[in-house]
């Protein structure tokens, strides 16, 4: 009864990630026992490893093991250009599909006030004090094409307009409601390049 037990509770851990139902959950556990121990072991050693050392850039918040992510490191970088997303995930997603060679700040998510998500769970309050330096020349607003994420995008183009930095949204060939995570890089691309001033004057 105990092995039933953790065969049951090894699926319903499975269907912790995104995406992965009971049936898929099912079939990854059966697979792994029955055809893969080895492979089994392996991913449960990077999993445990993974959970304890990796953490967020002190500076730009993506997913990294050291204080500063590889990004934020480089010094041949442009740090008067600072493209905001929304997650670690995206930033690997602009990193392989467009020449950019400026830097990120990762929200971690999107203002959502009915669930709590105001601007300090998002970072404002660091990316405040980012901008206030002065180094920062234009930032480009690429959070998803969501009610939230346009919302954010907004509070974001307003603090920037406080420090007289340019403001650019990135063009929406990424369709109302998707995720850039799931927008093939051409599309990007063209997004990237036809991004637009994002706060005009009154």
């Amino acid at each position: 009864m105990a092995q039933a037990n953790l065969l049951n509770e090894l699926i319903a851990g499975l269907r912790c990630l995104p995406g992965v139902g009971q049936k898929t959950a099912q079939r990854m556990a059966y697979y792994l026992l029955e055809r893969d121990r080895e492979g089994g072991r392996q991913l449960a050693h990077l999993l445990d490893a993974s959970m304890e050392k990796i953490g967020h850039c002190q500076q730009c918040r993506t997913l990294t093991e050291a204080e500063l992510c590889n990004i934020c490191a480089n010094g041949s970088r442009d740090a008067s250009l600072l493209c905001i997303v929304e997650t670690p995930a995206e930033v690997a997603i602009l990193e392989q599909s467009i020449d950019y060679s400026g830097r990120y700040f990762v929200l971690g998510g999107r203002l959502s006030p009915l669930d709590g998500i105001g601007p300090k769970e998002i970072g404002l309050d660091q990316l405040d004090k980012r901008l206030a330096e002065g180094e920062v020349k234009e930032i480009i607003l690429a959070t998803n094409p969501t009610v939230e994420g346009e919302v954010t995008a907004q509070y974001i183009g307003e603090m920037a307009k406080g420090y007289s930095i340019r403001a650019t949204r990135i063009a929406h060939g990424v369709p109302l409601g998707g995720e850039l995570e799931y927008v093939d890089g051409g599309t990007l691309l063209h997004a990237f390049a036809g991004r637009a001033e994002f706060m005009q004057e009154r």
